[in-house]
């Protein structure tokens, strides 16, 4: 019952200084069985806490009133009353009730949050757990661990021995008799079903999986325009079990996003697979955006968080709904750096928890809960060494206050996995590991589908009973894992790579050896060139309009409004803390020798050169081209296109047949569309049209001297895009030619830009230099230039 807004204090009753719940903030580690909500504003105010019985979840085994008094929103407790939660009543021998709980009466009874009744010195409830003697052995959520003891062995037991007991019903229950609590599941709000995104109705029995899709976040999503057109419930990886479906709920949630709504241009919208490389790439660019206004502004909140917030206001996600097996347009191998990636692209929904899980009915009609998808990122002791199994730990218990470490419960994601031991579904995979480029940062790899083939228990080094399942990789899938171990081996160690013709083709010009493989047939190298690491003007740069360079000193700052190269870049510096390209620009200016600025400045990034391991390879059908061994993150920098620069004036139909010729032409839709959204954060568009795009003089020719550059091939979908960048002159219409990552490429996988498109009819073909594509994209424009 809350409290009337005329009701008015008299002189003899207090009345606590309650304040808005924002405005509390957690104290953490605390004690066992005591939980703080706040610290005290002055010396004379007490602090706001509520104290429990000690157990599996401290801190939400009862609930209290916030101090010894009143109850906030409550009536005021008479002498030797009980304390009354929010919306409750007390009285002398009154009441006393939790959230969602049932009165208590002076040594009668008090509740739980969202639990049961229990009697002074009878029994108290826990978090959505099962009753406990006060003084006794506490149960919680059901399961007992009578028995266990931190410093007697566990031999391993299986874990089907754990299923949970179900909780009988409640009525009758007294005081004097053990009260059962109601599971938590039972006080979860029913999850809103969502528009699906299955355009065409399928007549085919092939799909093992039946999948009706639902929310992944809990509440209703609107259908993107851009998301359109394509099948999404079909299951890409099947399995032997037919007529799965998912549980249907009911949707109460209104649409959001409905102002200023940005959709995505739907110029691909049958492929699934550019539905979600555009969702990541808006994220990204958002992230970049934000993490660049945070640094000018000095604030450390996350940007990826931001952006996804953004992202999900507006809709803008793929795959909106769980589903059992392969996601459409999600690859084996695709990395991700960031957990919010995976969620908005249906991967893995849950931001933190390592288990994905949902209800779905099987061909015995039995509702299961069961897992879909599990992360494995390190946090537990998990076996993860081996490339086609995977052992994987259970959730919780693990917490990093050692006081509240506990024993692993049979519940929740733990019980979805054990579902999924016996009902045989896959399970999506996703393999986190350290970025080899940052210290602090993860990469998480999708390595396709598992199943659980058994399950038991055992004693952490930590003295936890933990749950462990044993996961193997189905057969005839490309390969994920595998590839990334044998990249780090080869990065540790450069020799154990076999097929090798040359350790360096560039004999040392490159801050790192680039090695030349051959895996495919027997030819011995490409055509003869010189390796150069420098671009070849037709002046001496002396003799270059010189570049007006900044007077910071030590580096540029990005709150510094009045460093020159800032304002060259249109007020902000193009680069993050970390060296990623914020935006694609007409063009970026560095900082060079004529800046006062350190060679440790931010805005120093191409001209220090190239810090990956390159490998020139031989490709089935399309001659040389150019891999990495390492992971390129979207925005990082990769190579210059090195070469001759060609005389404008001079240049003729022989140099048109110059397969190593580099022109600025456009460089197609998908590249031009890399900036993020502006209009999502209220600032105004700046994506280029094919229309409106302005091409640059310059030409170079890679065919007698250049770099690794020479061998990246076209691609319709390309991985990589070209950038002008100038910082040793100010010749503006022949800046440096820089490479950078569109999307996050993983290791091993070929780099590729698009080549564009010129020709004497709009189409391009009418052009001396156009050639048939072999790029293999479903947007393949068939020819190239």
């Amino acid at each position: 019952m809350s409290r009337p807004s005329s009701f008015v204090p008299t002189p003899d009753q207090d009345v606590l200084d309650i304040k808005p719940l924002r405005t509390l903030s957690p104290m953490f580690p605390a004690p066992l069985g005591v939980n703080t909500f706040n610290q005290p504003s002055s010396p004379g105010t007490p602090p706001m806490v509520f104290v429990t019985t000690a157990g599996q979840f401290p801190g939400l085994r009862s609930f209290s009133a916030f101090g010894a008094q009143d109850a906030a929103g409550g009536r005021p407790a008479s002498s030797n009353a009980q304390a009354t939660g929010f919306g409750g009543q007390s009285g002398n021998g009154g009441h006393a009730a939790g959230f969602g709980g049932q009165p208590a009466g002076s040594g009668g009874q008090a509740t739980g949050f969202c639990g049961q009744s229990a009697g002074n010195g009878g029994h108290a409830t826990g978090f959505g757990g099962q009753s406990a003697v006060y003084g006794g052995k506490t149960a919680a959520n059901g399961t007992s661990n009578a028995g266990a003891s931190a410093d007697v062995p566990i031999d391993a037991t299986p874990i089907s021995v754990c299923k949970p007991t179900p909780p009988p019903t409640n009525a009758g229950a007294s005081a004097g008799t053990p009260i059962y609590a109601t599971p938590l599941a039972a006080y979860k709000p029913k999850t809103p079903n969502v528009i699906q995104l299955d355009d065409d109705d399928d007549d085919n029995d092939d799909d093992d999986y039946a999948v009706n899709q639902t929310s992944a976040s809990g509440r209703a999503i609107k259908r993107p325009y851009r998301l359109s057109g394509y099948r999404t419930s079909g299951g890409l990886g099947s399995d032997s079990n037919s007529g799965v479906k998912i549980k249907r709920h009911k949707s109460s949630n209104r649409m959001a996003g409905t102002d200023h709504e940005f959709t995505l241009e739907p110029h691909s919208s049958s492929d699934p697979r550019e539905v979600v490389e555009e969702v990541l790439m808006t994220f990204e660019a958002l992230r970049r955006r934000h993490l660049q206004l945070d640094e000018a502004q000095e604030t450390g909140k996350r940007a990826d968080l931001k952006a996804s917030a953004i992202m999900n206001a507006k809709n803008l996600r793929a795959n909106a709904g769980r589903r059992i097996g392969g996601v459409p347009g999600v690859e084996i191998g695709d990395i991700f750096y960031f957990r919010m990636e995976l969620s908005i692209i249906g991967l893995h929904a849950p931001s933190m928890a390592g288990i994905d899980y949902m209800t779905a009915t099987f061909g015995d009609r039995d509702d299961d809960s069961v897992a879909i998808c599990i992360v494995a990122a390190g946090v537990y002791e998990n076996d993860d060494d081996a490339t086609d199994t995977l052992v994987y730990s259970g959730s919780g218990g693990n917490n990093r206050n050692n006081e509240d470490m506990h024993d692993q419960k049979l519940e929740r994601g733990n019980l979805a996995l054990e579902r999924s031991l016996s009902r045989k579904n896959v399970i999506r995979v996703v393999r986190g590991y350290k970025d080899p480029g940052c210290l602090a940062g993860k990469i998480y790899m999708y390595d396709g589908l598992y199943k659980i083939h058994e399950s038991w228990k055992e004693r952490t080094r930590a003295g936890i009973n933990c749950f462990k399942y044993k996961l193997v990789r189905e057969p005839g899938q490309p390969e994920g894992f595998a590839i990334w171990k044998m990249s780090r081996k080869w990065v540790a160690n450069p020799d154990t790579r076999g097929n090798v013709l040359h350790p360096d083709l560039s004999s040392g010009a490159e801050y790192l050896p680039v090695c030349l493989v051959n895996d495919v047939n027997s030819e011995k190298g490409p055509g003869l060139f010189t390796y150069i690491s420098e671009v070849k003007y037709l002046k001496p740069l002396s003799s270059l309009k010189p570049l007006q360079g900044c007077r910071c000193v030590s580096a540029c700052l990005p709150t510094d409004s009045t460093c020159g190269c800032s304002q060259c870049n249109g007020g902000n510096l193009p680069y993050s803390s970390t060296g990623l390209l914020v935006c694609r620009k007409p063009m970026i200016y560095e900082c060079g020798e004529s800046c006062l600025c350190s060679v440790n400045c931010r805005n120093r990034v191409t001209q220090k050169g190239a810090k990956i391991h390159f490998e020139v390879f031989r490709t089935e059908n399309r001659g040389w081209g150019l891999r990495s061994w390492d992971p390129i993150r979207a925005g990082s920098f990769i190579c210059e296109y090195v070469g001759e620069v060609i005389d404008d004036e001079k240049f003729s139909l022989d140099d048109s047949k110059d397969d190593y010729l580099f022109q600025t032409v456009c460089p197609g839709r998908k590249t031009l569309k890399w900036n993020y959204g502006p209009e999502l954060i209220g600032e105004q568009s700046a994506n280029v049209s094919p229309d409106t795009f302005e091409p640059l003089p310059i030409k170079i020719s890679a065919k007698k001297m250049g770099n690794i550059s020479r061998f990246m091939n076209h691609s319709c979908a390309p991985n990589a895009f070209w950038q002008p960048v100038q910082f040793d002159h100010g010749d503006d219409g022949h800046p440096h030619i820089m490479f950078f990552a569109l999307k996050h490429i993983p290791p091993m996988t070929e780099l590729t830009y698009d080549y564009g498109e010129i020709g004497a009819d709009s189409s391009g073909i009418g052009s001396p230099r156009a050639k048939s594509c072999l790029c293999g994209s479903s947007n393949c424009r068939g020819y190239f230039c």
